[in-house]
């Protein structure tokens, strides 16, 4: 089965946006993985918008599934990632002021970076995976810095799942294929949601795990968390 892990982004942007402590980050990642969920997410930001790098700190007692820590690996996130030591560091070029993430790495114009920073995590015992668009080259590209997985970036299939368009799922198969086939693992994020991962997770061979937040999140404001996290599980499954 599919692994799913939570964003909780959303939550901390709820809770800052009130300047208090409510909602818990802590707390809240301790009920999802109650509920179900197989991995926590977060994706700190230079400018702690959302998760602050403190949170990273305090969740690491507390995820006891598989901790996924994401984003671009500037001197302050490395750091932190290897403070925290989690179970696996997602790296996503975003740009500082990126609303949320928009592109997948160039793994070949940026290859000796990724190769530096991977061996980094590796040496530390961290799993890695590396944001990417799906896109052949790019996958043979990222075998070559020495990632354990992928992570494709799905927001251009979910866009064109919801126009109708099921096509929009063969680049995405074909780069699952390929990195199958090169010893990768494949992960995959963006606007999945209830509506299309079901789809998704059946045209994906080797899908190890789903990251969603922004999409989950939404949905549990009318279905409530415990019920959508059963809901991503039996669509996973």
């Amino acid at each position: 089965m599919t692994k799913l892990s939570v964003n909780i982004n959303k939550i901390a942007t709820l809770r800052n946006s009130r300047g208090g402590d409510v909602p818990n980050v802590v707390k809240f990642a301790e009920d999802v993985q109650r509920f179900g969920a197989e991995g926590v997410t977060i994706h700190p930001r230079p400018d702690e918008r959302h998760i602050r790098y403190q949170d990273a700190r305090d969740l690491v007692n507390v995820v006891h599934t598989e901790y996924n820590i994401e984003g671009n690996p500037i001197p302050k996130f490395i750091d932190l990632v290897l403070e925290t030591k989690p179970t696996q560091v997602t790296l996503v070029p975003d740009s500082i002021d990126a609303i949320t993430s928009n592109a997948g790495w160039d793994t070949i114009k940026h290859k000796d970076f990724l190769v530096e920073v991977i061996s980094e995590f590796k040496r530390n015992k961290i799993r890695t995976s590396i944001f990417v668009d799906p896109n052949l080259k790019q996958i043979e590209g990222a075998k070559e810095t020495g990632t354990d997985r992928i992570e494709l970036y799905t927001e251009a299939f979910a866009h064109q799942y919801a126009l109708g368009n099921e096509d929009a799922i063969k680049p995405y198969a074909d780069c699952a294929k390929l990195s199958n086939q090169l010893g990768l693992g494949v992960n995959a994020g963006h606007d999945l949601s209830l509506d299309n991962i079901k789809f998704f997770k059946e045209n994906i061979e080797g899908l190890l795990e789903v990251s969603i937040g922004h999409a989950l999140i939404s949905e549990s404001l009318y279905l409530g968390i415990e019920n959508v996290i059963q809901m991503y599980l039996h669509r996973l499954s």
